[in-house]
């Protein structure tokens, strides 16, 4: 099976071939804008809300970007058929390209995008994603949406390095990050959700608009769950029933320990798994899906030569 399939410079090519220039500002800079969708079962899951958030993005950041979203589509399709994995991980990113050093004007470069597909990505590994991860409670603080809108997938991502290091050193899986304002926001890729009294809530500001998330609250609609998005302070953990979080590199996943504290009992909840369970069956039968075949019956560019 293959490392996988990356889109770049109209064309297919190996991970071990795809080549960016050093002089790109989103390398220089960071100055890029992504999204992540994946595959199961070669169904993509809620690829039309991963393309709105990620014209989003580039619209946000004044990219210019060099493909319709019809074509962009249809590349991303392309790129999970070629690698021949069902069951994928599918990064799209659009940077800044390169700028002449004869200028910082961001408005003169020409937007570069890259889409590749590799194995399926659990964020944690397999095991701890779907029983359960030790999450550190950081003392890095996200940075304020005021500087950085933080509904945009960017690589601006010094606060969630460093908190992962701190996760790390201190003998847990990853991190949650407090805002400015001492609340609650996220996770490097995740958002974050507790259950309290047989209700699910997750922080309203300075987070991601995390399409998962969004799958959570419909979820929890049809299971007849409560759910609301708020302000969360972090001792709200310490006395949570549960806590889980949501990301497009696992699903659903279960909290069971705070910087090495257990929460409640220690244990994936039933509220979490009640969730989670739905969640995978929902996937494996194709819900809010796209099948990959059907997206390149009637294809809309011409198809590269990997």
């Amino acid at each position: 099976m293959s490392d996988g399939t990356v889109f770049i410079d109209n064309d297919f090519v190996s991970p071990a071939d795809a080549k960016m220039s050093i002089f790109d500002v989103g390398f220089v800079w960071g100055d890029t804008a992504y999204d992540v969708t994946s595959t199961w079962n070669n169904w993509f899951f809620m690829l039309e809300e991963h393309l709105d958030r990620f014209q989003k993005s580039v619209d946000r950041f004044q990219l210019k970007s060099p493909y319709n979203r019809d074509e962009i589509r249809e590349i991303c399709a392309e790129c999970v058929q070629r690698s021949g994995h069902s069951n994928a991980y599918v990064k799209l990113q659009m940077s800044r390209g390169v700028l002449s050093s004869r200028t910082v004007d961001p408005r003169l470069s020409d937007s570069k995008f890259v889409a590749y597909a590799i194995p399926y990505v659990w964020i944690w590994g397999e095991d701890k994603c779907r029983n359960g991860a030790n999450l550190y409670l950081s003392s890095f603080e996200r940075v304020s949406s005021k500087a950085v809108d933080q509904r945009i997938k960017n690589y601006n991502r010094a606060d969630l390095v460093q908190a992962r290091f701190q996760a790390l050193d201190e003998g847990c899986d990853d991190s949650i990050l407090c805002g400015p304002d001492g609340y609650l926001t996220e996770g490097s890729g995740y958002n974050i959700l507790l259950v309290k009294n047989g209700k699910v809530a997750s922080p309203d500001h300075n987070v991601l608009e995390g399409v998962t998330r969004g799958v959570v609250s419909e979820l929890c609609t049809l299971e007849g769950i409560g759910f609301e998005l708020r302000k969360i302070h972090p001792d709200e953990l310490r006395d949570a029933d549960e806590v889980f979080a949501s990301t497009t590199a696992g699903g659903i996943m279960p909290v069971t320990r705070i910087s090495n504290q257990p929460v409640a009992n220690g244990e994936a909840g039933p509220v979490t798994r009640q969730l989670q369970t739905r969640y995978w069956e929902k996937r494996e039968q194709g819900w809010h899906g796209t099948q990959i075949d059907e997206i390149l019956k009637s294809p809309v560019r011409k198809a590269g030569t990997a």
